[in-house]
Order: C-alpha cells, then structure tokens, then sequence
C-alpha cells in the first residue's frame, strides 16, 4: 500500500458500505487490518474502531469531504441507483446519482492523492447479448438508464486511469447473493421468502432463462484482490457457471427442504434470455477463483433467512 491511515496502515473508502456487498467489502478489509470509511444515508451497524461512518447523501459535497478523509489510499464505490425500473422512471436522477457522483468522487479522490477507485458495475452495459457469451471487449450497448449511467461511469474511470495515473478498475459484477440479502428484491431472496411462508414463486416464462449467480464472499475477495493488485481496467466477476431459473429453484427446494411449487407468468418485455460470462481475465489478472458452490451458497442465505428475515410475499423471477 502506497498511501496510509493512522499508525501506518492504509484506509480505505467504501460508499454505499451499509448495503449488502458493502458490509460483505468492509469486512473483507478489516481482516486485512485496513481502516475503513463508510459512507452512506445510514450508520454504519458495527462498533468497530477502525470503521469511521459518515452518514448522508453523495450528491452533497459536504458530504464527499467528510467521506474521502486526507490521506486516504482509494475508494471503492458501491452507492449508485441500481434499479432498472427506477432508472427508467426517473433516468434524470439516476444519472445525478450514478454519473454525476462518480466524476465528483473521482475528482475528489486525485485531488487528495487517493489514487485507487473501484467501481461496482453491470453486464447491462453490453445489453442483450441473446445467449452469446459476455466479455470485457463485447461492445456497450447498454439498453436502459441504469445500464447507461453505468457505462459512462466506467469510460469516466478510463479517462482518470490515462490522465492521471490513477488505478481505476471496474468491477462487472454478476447476480450476487448470500447472507445479508434480507432488504433485496431479487430471486433469491424471494425464493428464501416463500419458503419461510410455504409458498410457491412466480417464473417468468418457461423458467430455462440461464443466470450466472456469485456469492458475496467472492465478489469482496475480488474486490480486495483488485484494491491490493491495484489493477486497471474491466473485469467481469461471477460464479463463472450458469443456471437455469428453474435449476435455482430445485436448488433452492435442496437447500430449504420447503417444497416450493412454481408458478409459470408470461416473460416481461426485455426479459434476457441468458447471462454467461467469461470470468478468464479475473482470473488471470486478480488471481481470482470463486470457490462457493451454489448448494453451499444457497445454504448460507437460508439460515440467514431462518435466523430473522421476516417472511413477505414473493414476486416474479427476472
């Protein structure tokens, strides 16, 4: 580490570290003994020490100052509107939010020396591939708001990376799940839901739609693995393997032991037919090797869900 915090070791930034990969990230760095910001519209939940909570919104400039302290080695950015549907009713805010925060951070960030930034982005960046195979070169063609934000942010990036010198990297996560996935929306823990209701799901189509699903403790170990490398460039992070949508449910049935019947509704519009990814560049440049099985995997997020997630109604699989 180049830059350091107090007593010699490095401090790292995390915005949007209360969410569900946030306190997975956070964690990650504080096994390192790295010192840690939290930045958020929430209090960062643990007493630790070596965390410091800033708690507001990004868009404000007091804010990003209290956030990126002096001294502080990079900056991972996980706060960003990532509903589809959200930035598609409301694309002006989503960019004020995704877009228009990460040039500030960005600048922020090379005018304290903190020359590590990460991002957090999507496979939505490259649209409907149909079932072709996603790599970092397929072309950006992003087909909502959210993807677009997305895409800007990481041509952003590029930009600072060749300007000046800064190891900027963004991350192309896949489906990620795990514990702590109690507040999400998505099939998962729609799946952990019903089962806790004895209730079934509803599948978009036929259910043979292929997802690639990455467990948190995998997408932090990536994460810290390009902090620490200090790798530039685009890399895409999952499991590596897809499933069916129907195959995650009979996983899902293993793991919960809750029958979990399944009810079949028409597809949505845009609905895409598969997400499979090449994680080889990952692999060689980060060193990094998902090592959760799905069953494993799925088991984790349920006993989460048995230990105090409260049961609501399920929705649709995407």
């Amino acid at each position: 580490m180049t830059t350091a915090g107090a007593a010699g070791r490095a401090r790292m930034l995390v915005t949007g570290g209360c969410g569900f990969i946030g306190r997975a990230v956070v964690a990650a760095f504080r096994r390192r003994d790295m010192l840690v910001t939290v930045a958020d519209r929430r209090p960062f939940p643990a007493t630790d020490p070596g965390v410091i909570s800033v708690v507001g919104d990004l868009t404000e400039a007091a804010v990003r100052d209290a956030a990126l302290l002096p001294g502080t080695a990079g900056v991972v950015h996980l706060a960003a509107v990532t509903s589809v549907l959200r930035s598609v009713a409301d694309p002006a805010r989503t960019y004020a939010e995704n877009v228009a925060v990460t040039q500030d951070l960005l600048e922020l960030a090379r005018q304290r020396g903190a020359h590590r930034f990460l991002l957090a982005s999507t496979n939505a960046v490259t649209g409907d591939v149909g079932t072709a195979t996603i790599t970092e070169d397929a072309p950006l063609r992003p087909l909502t708001p959210y993807g677009a934000t997305k895409a800007a942010c990481e041509m952003l990036l590029s930009g600072y990376a060749h300007a000046y010198q800064m190891a900027t990297c963004a991350l192309r996560f896949t489906n990620v799940y795990g514990p702590g996935m109690a507040e999400k929306d998505s099939f998962v823990p729609r799946l952990m839901r019903a089962a806790l209701a004895g209730e079934g799901v509803q599948v978009y189509g036929d259910g043979t739609q292929r997802r690639d699903l990455v467990h948190v403790t995998d997408v932090a170990r990536a994460v810290l693995l390009a902090v620490e490398r200090e790798y530039t460039g685009t890399a895409i992070i999952g499991a590596g393997r897809s499933v069916s949508v129907l195959e995650l449910v009979d996983a899902a049935r293993a793991a919960t032991g809750c029958p979990l019947p399944v009810e079949h509704v028409p597809a949505k519009r845009g609905e895409m037919p598969a997400v499979v990814v090449d994680i080889s560049r990952a692999r060689a440049a980060l060193g990094y090797h998902p090592t959760m099985a799905l069953a494993e995997g799925l088991t984790t997020v349920w006993q989460d869900f048995r230990a105090g997630t409260p049961a609501a109604a399920p929705g649709p699989a995407r």
